[in-house]
């Protein structure tokens, strides 16, 4: 069973396994930095639950809720 980012509770680490979308979306991912074997942890949530923010590579960024059930990890 694949883990999806959307899953994952506010400040645990996890690694990036693989990004399941094509496209536009999947290059803008890739531009964060979100590439296989990259530790990525949500950091806050948006008070209206629609984005989360992550750490990714020292960099903070927010991702859509909607695009984050694409990003499989372990």
């Amino acid at each position: 069973m694949k883990t999806s980012l959307d899953t994952i509770k506010l400040n645990t680490s996890v690694k990036i396994k693989s990004l399941n979308c094509t496209g536009s979306l999947k290059r803008r991912l890739l531009d964060f930095g979100l590439v296989e074997g990259a530790i990525i942890t949500p950091v806050l949530l948006s008070p209206a639950g629609e984005l989360i923010a992550y750490e990714v590579r020292g960099t903070i960024i927010a991702i859509r809720i909607e695009d984050t059930k694409n990003i499989y990890v372990a």
